[in-house]
């Protein structure tokens, strides 16, 4: 074979050779400056959306390969995530708020977040920012960093706000068995009280049961007043046993008393429960209404306000002034000294510190006008607390709720109450109090506790109308409030129940008490002079409308 032979088969692939290294992409030193620089952005911009495309195309291939597979199955997992949210959103609320596959997931984040940041130092690498002109190197080096907040960033901060979520739910929640729907329906009693200096057990100022059905997630509030008086344990209490003509020691026995009393004196009849005094008052009220409480939430209203002020307060419609109360008046066991400051009637946005008072003062009023404020507060809560102010002040929300919430439901099921609870945001809401618009005045010192139990099942089985907050016209009979001016029949019990509306609906319609009946406006300046003469009876007359409220 001749030289020119030689040379003429060989100059093929020395052509290919000579081309491949000419190829900008791989080889940028033959490349002209603004080449460089477009290469080295759009290699930043393969490993932002795609990790592992810019090394198999312009470094390692056996690592981009690597990448890629990775990428595609996290994007698979993604698309399944993204899946499961739109047709079955409470599997993947249990997968994120389960305690061992939460931390799985915390550590393949982080894993993902370490391995992207990698490949970026990869890519930096396979730039060579050395043939980059020399005003352009500071430039990639902050399309880099910036690459690399958007990035892996991203995935170390949801790793976090997971971490953050995973702890607050282990510092609130249980560990025990999953509970299973009552008559289809899950029971939750909400207490909010305090402790207090030198005090045994949590006393609750309010008592309130969330009862939720377990498809529809339309829920009614059952509101126990806290001087409920004969309080009937259920059956399988250990209190039962101490009291079982009910907890009927005389005046001082309400119904807010027993976690005092079971926390000083009868523990020992509730081995292995973590808050015997919460599980005893969960006990009566779930006798004292007929139906079976699972579960109980408790909120310690001094670390309220705290968990108020990370939401950024709540917006309400008040009917009347309600006085941030002062101390009682000497000699006086119901009469208080000139309140400290006031909360206007009207549309307000209240901070955790007026929230706490508004949902705890009861001068010149009863404790009903305090019950309706309650829940009010409750409402607004679960109502303002939307996707985006939960996600933007989550690790603040979640660090409050740890001060202020503890209860004994099973943090292995609370994805599915999660789901539930969002059910509920679009659900009406249906209402009954044990007093006060619902049954007269006196009828907590005299409960009759069929009638109770009567309307409670009432309540349970109404069928809400499309309307928030109303229910249909036959629904409620016997279930709403009393008459206004309609006297106790025997027992106690209301002579005529309210027709055809619960309650909500009638306490969402209403005007603000603003002026006096002169018709000057309403100020504290006023409010306080009447405190400085003593004249309760117009303070009583002005505020008598403070238990109207509405979440705005």
């Amino acid at each position: 074979m001749t030289r020119s032979q030689t040379s003429s088969q060989s100059s093929p692939r020395e052509h290919q050779n000579t081309a491949a290294l000419t190829d900008p992409v791989r080889f940028p030193a033959s490349a002209s400056a603004p080449v460089r620089t477009k290469r080295a952005f759009v290699l930043l911009l393969m490993t932002l959306l795609l990790p592992g495309s810019a090394q198999l195309v312009a470094g390692d291939r056996k690592l981009g390969r690597t990448a890629l597979r990775v990428t595609f199955t996290v994007w698979a997992l993604a698309l399944l995530m993204l899946g499961l949210a739109l047709f079955n959103r409470s599997l993947m609320l249990a997968l994120v708020t389960h305690p061992v596959a939460s931390l799985v997931l915390i550590v393949l984040l982080l894993a993902l977040a370490a391995g992207w940041a990698l490949l970026f130092l990869n890519t930096f690498r396979i730039i060579r920012p050395v043939l980059l002109a020399p005003g352009m190197r500071p430039i990639v080096a902050v399309a880099l960093v910036l690459s690399l907040v958007i990035g892996s960033g991203s995935l170390s901060y949801l790793a976090y706000v997971l971490n953050v979520g995973r702890n607050a739910i282990g510092s609130i929640f249980a560990n025990g068995p999953a509970l299973e729907p009552v008559d289809g329906r899950y029971n939750f009693l909400m207490m909010g009280g305090d402790a207090g200096d030198g005090r045994t057990g949590r006393r609750p100022d309010s008592l309130s049961v969330m009862s939720v059905d377990a498809e529809t997630g339309q829920s009614a509030i059952i509101s126990v007043p806290r001087n409920l008086q004969n309080a009937q344990f259920s059956e399988g209490s250990p209190m039962r046993r101490i009291y079982p003509e009910g907890y009927n020691c005389g005046n001082e026995c309400l119904i807010n008393a027993i976690n005092t009393e079971v926390s000083n004196k009868y523990t020992d009849l509730y081995p292995g429960v973590a808050d015997p005094g919460a599980q005893a008052t969960m006990e009566a009220v779930s006798g004292s209404l007929g139906i079976t409480i699972q579960a109980y939430v408790v909120v310690d209203m001094d670390g309220f306000s705290k968990l108020i002020d990370a939401m950024g307060g709540i917006r309400i419609k008040a009917g009347g002034w309600v006085p941030i109360s002062g101390g009682m008046l000497p000699g006086s066991d119901n009469r208080h000294v000139k309140p400290d400051g006031w909360i206007p009637a009207g549309e307000q946005k209240l901070n955790g510190f007026q929230a706490q008072w508004y949902s705890r003062s009861r001068e010149n009023v009863d404790d009903f006008a305090r019950i309706s404020r309650q829940q009010c507060v409750q409402q607004a809560m679960l109502k303002q607390l939307d996707p985006a102010t939960l996600l933007s002040k989550f690790e603040a929300i979640a660090n409050a709720g740890t001060k202020v919430v503890e209860s004994n439901i099973s943090s292995t099921q609370l994805g599915s109450f999660v789901d539930l609870a969002i059910k509920s945001k679009s659900q009406p809401v249906t209402r009954l109090t044990i007093g006060p618009p619902d049954f007269d005045a006196g009828f907590s010192t005299v409960p009759d506790f069929n009638v109770i139990h009567e309307r409670v099942q009432k309540l349970l089985h109404a069928k809400p109308s499309p309307k928030a907050g109303a229910v249909q016209e036959d629904s409620l009979a016997g279930v709403g409030q009393s008459v206004p001016g309609s006297g106790p029949q025997a027992g106690g019990v209301p002579a005529q129940a309210a027709p055809a509306q619960a309650t909500a609906e009638t306490s969402d319609d209403f005007t603000p008490v603003t002026t006096r009946p002169d018709g000057q406006p309403i100020t504290a300046a006023y409010l306080n002079s009447l405190y400085d003469i003593q004249d309760y009876a117009t303070l009583e007359q002005l505020l008598a409308n403070n238990g109207q409220c509405r979440p705005l």
